[in-house]
């Protein structure tokens, strides 16, 4: 909107208003309309539009003064020390004012201007009336209606977090060289960290420590002195010098041997204090900070971090979604209640402006249970049920790092409850006020920083969520100790270490988290034989040996479940949790229970790097709705696919011995063709060429792109060490390059036997020996295809060799009908691009192949060998090929297809989900046989 020429000057306005007596009441809209007049905006009369620009804006349980749609929020006070209280109206209303970018609050003698735009820093705006002739004030007030984006701050959220984060980099990494115990240290800071967030949030008095550190800069003795002083006052309230200190109490304050800061850190915590403590965001401090602390992290503090939107794929589902129901149940009791004909407006009257709705209170007041048959007290009782029901919701993370889980779970509990809370003030319910404590949140974490660092996020939070949202924070203590969340480990109590024992979680109504990212190899390197040992001693049967870590918590939360501690979960995975060994615990899972939601596969950032997860939310069977990566499905499988449960699909005995995964040479024996060729030119003593030592090697690269013509060293599976000292040059190149690092190996036939390869795929070799080709496809591959190698090559563990040389196997292979049984039984590392995983195990074994007739087993081994040969008379590599897909490769595809099913005995245009149905049943029929 264009501003119209103003209808009154800055000092007219001055002159009107600098020495007004009246109220708020009496002069309020007036000052509004001539602020109006001075800015050139139309009055809300004028505006036109009640809805958009109005005096007396309804929200529940009160009115905005002034309301100005995409613009502001206004409230009036006739003084200035009740600004504070019209703020926090403000705060209260602004989700019905549609979250506006700016929230006003003005007394007759200035005007304060709060930014409010989503995920942006907070910035205070203050324009004295006596001012408004200084023209970068009257633009200011003209910017309010106008162009509120004028007032959007530089920085969001997360970069203000992200700043004061890295401002302990340096912090942190100077104070290590002075103190000798690092969990004392991250304590300490994290006591630093709360009293400057405490400082912008108003619970301590304004500059009390940049106070410390500014008087003291040269003196960092006094200022350790006065800042013990302070969290002395704060652990048990008093004075510090002329200022008051309210009781924080908490574990956090309380006394134990301090921290001396050193010269440097009194200079950078004096930098530190500049920065907005009041707009840090919880979800995502606690990582930044822990990496802070964590010297091996610190080169990821600026790295990417979990967002809070990928978190609440997990706490919506399992705990927030069905308290919304809940709630959404009881409204609808409540209006019908309301609605009723024996609901009364004197009995609505009745219940107005009670001072407040404590537990006292309501037993008080009787209203729980109310003797009267007026439907609305049975109303208000059954909204105070409700919202007790939030009080006594709690949430476990057994895996809780920094909080960040925990703190949103909090958070949702919050905001559902300001909802119940407005729903009532809608109603002329007064008094309620936020009953949800930081003490219903659990949580388990072995590191001591991050234990840690989750209390204080909670606190934080949970203080930040009160004064945005218009709840002034009156706790007294301002802290409480959260003992509930425990430094243990969650899978593995070694307090005896004689006799290893499974630690019993807490009892909690939703479990939430993410466990650690661990497969099997790095479980026992991270962590150690012994603790490996005890932990596959413990769980027995329950969960495979060679299961990845995270396996462990989907077990114990399972447990949870089925013991009736808890009633629904969701946990974090890698993707692997859907296949092989892993998948037992899914299986569990089902065994007692049922998943009710899943996102098979998902982004997700773990220190900093992407990883491809899957998120699985399950409970006792009793939920109904099944949604499978956001959709609605009728069932969720082991694997996380939904319909036809392929999970059950056996080993086929005709298979077996056909398919292998290739050579794992754990070593550098390969060697490029200019060195192979070099080996081969040299004699030895024996007589015998090094030819028969050196073959040639290939891997997936070699296959879906270019030739690497790469050679490798082998002596086979057992030759001794002296005879493959004859092939002079190999050997002593295997010497130098293999036996340093092969000679530490764990495994001990590794270590002994290091001139051969780690997995000399024995039986492997034995199955293609009698052949002069084989067929091969690359174990993890974009598009599933399969080629010819000769017989004298040698195929690398990420190969799966078959031992056949038939044009037949290979067609049906090659068809689509086993390519879709493929993607849907193997290894999915990513269903947007990739084919996923192919092991002989899952995806061949499994496989019933047709039983042809002569003719029909001769269309397919000539279909396959025309396929073949245009390949191979085509330049482009595998990839591109099949990323192009050229219309003769569609059609010499179609043809084998057609062959395929016609040998199967189905129509060529079957549906995948019927293909995939026949030849489930078609296997299990195998099997049973």
């Amino acid at each position: 909107m264009t501003p119209q020429l103003p209808a009154m000057t800055p000092p007219q306005f001055i002159a009107k208003w600098r020495d007004v007596e009246f109220g708020e009441k009496q002069a309020s809209q007036e000052m509004f309309l001539d602020l109006c007049a001075l800015v050139g905006h139309p009055t809300p009369v004028a505006y036109g539009s009640p809805d958009a620009f109005t005096f007396e804006k309804w929200v529940p349980g009160g009115f905005a003064d002034a309301y100005l749609e995409d613009r502001f929020g206004w409230e009036f006070k006739g003084s200035d020390d009740q600004l504070p209280g019209a703020f926090n109206q403000l705060l209260r209303y602004q989700v019905y004012l549609k979250t506006p970018p700016l929230l006003i609050v003005s007394s007759f003698r200035r005007i304060q201007i709060r930014t409010n735009f989503p995920r942006m820093e907070t910035v205070l705006h203050e324009i004295p009336i006596l001012e408004l002739e200084q023209p970068r004030q009257l633009t200011k007030l003209r910017n309010c209606f106008f162009a509120p984006d004028e007032f959007r701050p530089n920085r969001s959220v997360e970069d203000v977090t992200r700043e004061t984060a890295e401002l302990f980099r340096d912090i942190v990494a100077d104070m290590e060289r002075h103190t000798g115990d690092p969990e004392r240290l991250a304590r300490y800071l994290n006591r630093i960290v709360f009293c400057l967030y405490a400082e912008d949030a108003g619970l301590l008095p304004d500059n009390v420590l940049a106070d410390i550190l500014t008087a003291n800069r040269q003196r960092p003795d006094l200022s350790n002195r006065a800042i013990a002083n302070l969290f002395e006052q704060m652990a048990g309230g008093g004075l510090f010098g002329p200022h008051e200190i309210a009781r924080f109490n908490g574990d956090l304050f309380r006394p134990d041997e301090p921290v001396e800061l050193s010269p440097n850190a009194v200079q950078r915590l004096g930098e530190a204090v500049s920065k907005n403590w009041r707009n840090i965001e919880p979800s995502i401090f606690g990582t930044l900070f822990e990496r802070a602390l964590d010297a091996s992290q610190r080169a990821r503090l600026g790295a990417h971090y979990t967002s809070a939107d990928d978190i609440m794929l997990v706490i919506d589902p399992v705990v927030m979604d069905p308290l919304e129901r809940e709630w959404d149940a009881a409204r609808r009791e409540i209006e019908e209640l309301l609605e009723g004909p024996e609901s009364s407006e004197a009995g609505l009257s009745g219940l107005r402006n009670l001072p407040d709705y404590s537990p006292q209170s309501r037993q008080s007041e009787n209203l729980e249970n109310p003797a009267s048959d007026n439907p609305t007290d049975r109303a208000l009782a059954r909204l105070l049920q409700f919202q007790e029901r939030l009080a006594g919701v709690t949430v476990l993370d057994p895996a809780c790092g920094s909080g960040n889980f925990l703190y949103l779970a909090l958070r949702g509990l919050l905001d559902l409850e300001k909802r119940v809370i407005d729903f009532a003030a809608a109603r002329d319910w007064r008094g309620l006020s936020p009953t949800v404590k930081p003490n219903q949140m659990r949580g388990l974490e072995i590191n001591p920083y991050a234990a840690e660092l989750a209390r204080t996020a909670l606190w934080i939070g949970y203080i930040q969520w009160h004064q945005a949202n218009g709840f002034p924070y009156t706790q007294s203590p301002i802290l409480t100790p959260l003992d509930t969340i425990r430094q243990t480990d969650a899978i593995l109590d070694l307090s005896d270490p004689d006799n290893p024992a499974e630690p019993e979680w807490p009892a909690a109504e939703f479990i939430v988290g993410n466990p650690p990212f661990l497969g099997h190899f790095p479980f026992r390197e991270s962590l150690g034989d012994e603790y490996v040992n005890a932990v596959y001693g413990l769980y027995g049967s329950r969960i495979p040996n060679s299961s990845d870590l995270c396996c462990y918590w989907f077990e114990k939360a399972r447990a949870q479940i089925e013991s009736g501690a808890t009633q629904r979960a969701g946990l974090l995975a890698t993707q692997a949790i859907r296949f092989q060994s892993n998948r037992r615990a899914l299986a569990r899972i089902k065994e007692t229970g049922d998943i009710f939601a899943a996102i098979s596969d998902k982004d997700w950032v773990l220190d900093g790097a992407t990883v491809h997860t899957s998120i699985i939310c399950f409970d006792d069977g009793s939920d109904d709705d099944r949604t499978l990566n956001s959709q609605p499905v009728a069932n969720i499988n082991v694997d996380l696919t939904s319909g036809h449960d392929l999970t059950q699909a056996q080993r086929l005995v005709g298979n077996r011995s056909m398919a292998f995964q290739g050579i794992g040479k754990v070593g550098d024996f390969d060697i490029p063709d200019t060195v192979a060729n070099g080996m081969i030119a040299q004699s030895n003593p024996h007589g015998r060429p090094n030819s028969e030592v050196i073959k040639r090697w290939v891997n997936g690269t070699d296959i879906t792109q270019r030739s690497r013509n790469m050679w490798i060293i082998d002596f086979g599976v057992d030759m001794p060490m002296n005879d493959a000292a004859l092939y002079e040059a190999p050997f002593e190149y295997v010497k130098e390059k293999v036996m340093p690092a092969r000679i530490k190996n764990k495994m001990k036939w590794r270590a002994e036997n290091w001139w051969l390869h780690g997995y000399p795929a024995t039986t492997m070799r034995q199955a293609l020996a009698p052949l002069h080709r084989y067929i091969a496809t690359p174990k993890v591959a974009k598009h599933r295809f399969f080629v010819w190698l000769n017989a004298d090559v040698l195929p690398s563990n990420l190969i799966i060799a078959i031992a056949s040389d038939d044009d037949y196997l290979f067609g049906v292979l090659s068809s689509s009908i086993h390519e879709l049984w493929a993607r849907q039984v193997g290894s999915q590392l990513r269903e947007a691009d990739s084919g996923g995983t192919y092991t002989p195990t899952t995806c061949f074994e499994t496989f019933p192949f047709p039983e042809p007739t002569g003719e029909q087993r001769e269309a397919i081994a000539l279909a396959a060998a025309e396929l073949n040969r245009l390949r191979e008379n085509d330049s482009r590599t595998l990839t591109n090929l099949y990323n192009q897909r050229p219309t003769w490769l569609e059609n010499a595809h179609a043809a084998l297809d057609a062959a395929v099913a016609d040998a199967y005995g189905w129509p060529a245009d079957l549906a995948d989900g019927e293909v995939l149905e026949r030849l489930l049943a078609l296997n299990l029929e195998r099997a049973g046989d």
